[in-house]
């Protein structure tokens, strides 16, 4: 089997962990790095090797390399229209999260690929842990007893050139056009999907119902201190809270809780943690399958795609309800504070509410946040506007 060529669109910032990945694939002889879609173009160090054909035309580039596989790595609001760029020539996609700002966008994006009859796999990495299905079997076989709901939970720490790195960075729209770079769509999007995946409600018909509590501290747009709550067709309440403004930075975790026990899955390390009545707490540690990796196989032997689109519909409804949202509530200067030499923005006492919003599937408000916004919290129709 030949190396299946590959063209890399943004290979700076998290691109750069794309490169790093291709060049592994490469060496294990998957594929070819055959080109790099970059405004300014990549010197020998930044390639990771031998510098392959460049050019700031994705299309153009596509059609010279002969490529059947495009990484997208770019500005989230790019995404849709460089994936029907690739799509329409037949070349296949690993599209990074959130694949688009918008619900309209993404059915746009899904619906052009489908019809193209090209594959697309959305980069959700935790998706591809070995956990996530063995944490299913767990729940299918009665470990935990019935599943009560599910709880994500994420405390970063992220300083104020975090929110510099781009001109979309920390923005909700950019010109007129929606960005939706919150921490609840972005940095920690994984906690949601995941949360979702967990579930067993990644389609955008399993969403019943959204609640939003949206915050900055950071002088930003788009928010920084922010949870989550969606009703699942399954009667669920699956609850995420995050944050980029926490005390000490934390691993990020998803809870599944059960009426006789409960699951703790540190999704990074792909880390399971099981705690069962009549039993003592069990922990495993799982392997992971590279996303470009299932990618190749899926297109050499038809190894199933681990994140099609349509497996992301529901994290899409959560991106378009924070997207139709209010903007985030700017943080009374009382409730924040700056760390001395880390140019960062702390909000005390948060990451303790991070664990407990996971832990009791409760949002910020309800845990007593004084700077949480103080309104009603119905489970909103979902839109699809």
């Amino acid at each position: 089997m030949s190396p299946v060529p590959v063209v890399l669109a943004g290979a700076r910032g998290h691109g750069r962990w794309h490169v790093a990945n291709i060049r592994r694939l490469e060496r294990a002889g998957l594929v070819r790095l055959a080109g790099i879609c970059e405004l300014t173009p990549l010197p020998e160090e930044e390639a990771g090797g031998e510098v392959p054909e460049q050019s700031a035309d994705f299309g153009a580039l596509l059609d010279s390399t002969g490529a059947r596989i495009a990484v997208l790595c770019t500005p989230i609001p790019t995404h849709t229209d460089l994936a029907l760029t690739a799509a329409r020539r037949g070349v296949h996609l690993l599209l990074e999260k959130p694949p688009a700002p918008s619900y309209a966008d993404f059915r746009r994006m899904a619906d052009g690929v489908a019809e193209a009859g090209v594959a697309c796999q959305i980069g959700f990495q935790s998706l591809g842990s070995h956990a996530v299905p063995a944490i299913r079997s767990l729940i299918a076989e009665g470990a935990i007893g019935e599943v009560v709901g599910v709880g994500g939970a994420g405390a970063w720490v992220r300083d104020e050139a975090y929110f510099r790195r781009a001109p979309w960075a920390g923005r909700r729209r950019l010109d007129g056009v929606d960005v939706v770079d919150g921490a609840l769509t972005n940095p920690l999007a994984h906690a949601v999907a995941t949360a979702l995946a967990l579930d067993g409600s990644t389609r955008a018909e399993d969403v019943t119902g959204i609640e939003t509590e949206l915050s900055r501290a950071n002088d930003i747009e788009a928010d920084d201190t922010s949870c989550v709550r969606i009703g699942t067709a399954h009667g669920h309440r699956v609850t995420v809270a995050a944050t980029l403004c926490a005390e000490r930075a934390d691993e990020p975790y998803v809870l599944v809780h059960g009426g006789s026990g409960r699951v703790t899955f540190w999704y990074k390390q792909d880390r399971v943690l099981l705690q069962r009545g009549g039993h003592g707490p069990e922990e495993f540690e799982y392997g992971r399958t590279d996303l470009l990796e299932n990618l190749v196989a899926h297109l050499t032997d038809g190894t199933p795609l681990l994140v099609p689109p349509q497996e992301t519909g529901a994290f899409m409804r959560v991106v378009e309800a924070i997207r139709r949202a209010p903007d985030p509530d700017r943080l009374p200067e009382a409730a924040w504070r700056r760390v001395p030499g880390e140019d960062r923005r702390v909000v005390p006492g948060i990451d303790g509410l991070v664990a407990a919003a996971a832990d009791t599937l409760s949002l910020y408000s309800e845990l007593g946040a004084p700077w949480a916004p103080r309104t009603e919290h119905p489970l909103s129709e979902v839109s699809t506007r």
